[in-house]
């Protein structure tokens, strides 16, 4: 998870990021600096090396009205459909909002040292974005981006749509559908520079999911707890028909009681093969 450093008055130090939400008034706009997120081996293909997060400026006071606007509609769509098991502020602030906004550092460096293109307004994709996490925290954090939410449940679609509304986002749009039937729709195949998943798969059915949705030169980013090499190893197969490679995996350290998240970047190579993503429901039923 993202952790933030703050000198904020009349607020005590350390200060989460439920905290903070609280004390939007008394808070004056700063840059939070981020952690240094570090990169692993994950395999033999994978890169070595040090992934250097990059420090962003601090949420203008739209986009700190923005989260709490989108954290207080969650939390009221809550009382009345199953989009989170978390029913505390202060939970939701650490446990999706800043998880969320922790794999945006690796989004970034990844896709500039790695992609050799401008990240100022890219395309991106949430695959089975669910309540809307990541897809609509990082639409929020990054709003010159084009950001889809895919989701096939027509409630959770129907409470994204609410969210996108009350937040007053311009830059995201909802799309009710099977990621295995968008990877096959024309309209949607291969036309995303980024794919970001959370809490969807595990990595062999996500890659089937994800990777015919991103362009050849693209990124696939699957935000994972703080051990996934096994399940990585796992899906080496599946990638590699995808059309894929693993680049690295990045660590970033939290102080959390809900541990290390790790975000496993894994780059577009060449176009994924017309038979797949495979029928509904299969790459579930029969990973590869």
């Amino acid at each position: 998870m993202l952790v933030w450093r703050c000198k904020p008055p009349a607020v005590p130090f350390p200060l989460s990021l439920g905290t903070f939400v609280k004390h939007f008034s008394v808070i004056e706009p700063k840059a939070f600096p981020l952690h240094r997120i570090k990169a692993k081996s994950l395999t033999a293909a994978a890169s070595i090396g040090t992934h250097n997060s990059s420090c962003f400026d601090s949420f203008s006071c739209r986009q700190k009205k923005q989260i709490r606007l989108y954290v207080d509609t969650l939390l009221q769509w809550n009382q009345k459909m199953n989009l989170t098991a978390v029913t505390d502020v202060d939970e939701v602030m650490e446990r999706h909002i800043e998880d969320s906004l922790a794999i945006l550092p690796p989004i970034q460096d990844s896709y500039v040292s790695h992609c050799n293109a401008s990240i100022d307004s890219i395309k991106l994709v949430d695959v089975g974005t669910g309540a809307g996490l990541p897809g609509l925290v990082l639409a929020i954090a990054c709003p010159a981006w084009k950001v889809t939410l895919l989701e096939s449940m027509n409630k959770r679609c129907d409470f994204l749509e609410h969210a996108i509304s009350v937040t007053g986002l311009s830059n995201v749009e909802v799309v009710r559908g099977r990621a295995e039937n968008l990877g096959q729709n024309v309209s949607f195949r291969e036309k995303f520079d980024v794919a970001v998943a959370r809490a969807v798969a595990e990595m062999r059915i996500l890659a089937e999911y994800c990777l015919p949705l991103v362009r050849v030169g693209g990124l696939f980013i699957a935000a994972k707890g703080h051990d996934p090499q096994e399940e990585v190893r796992n899906a080496e197969r599946s990638l590699k028909l995808m059309g894929s490679s693993t680049l690295q995996l990045c660590s970033v350290e939290s102080r959390s009681p809900y541990g290390q998240r790790t975000a496993i970047i894994c780059s577009k190579d060449r176009p994924t093969p017309r038979k797949y993503p495979r029928d509904p429901g299969t790459p579930a039923k029969l990973p590869l």
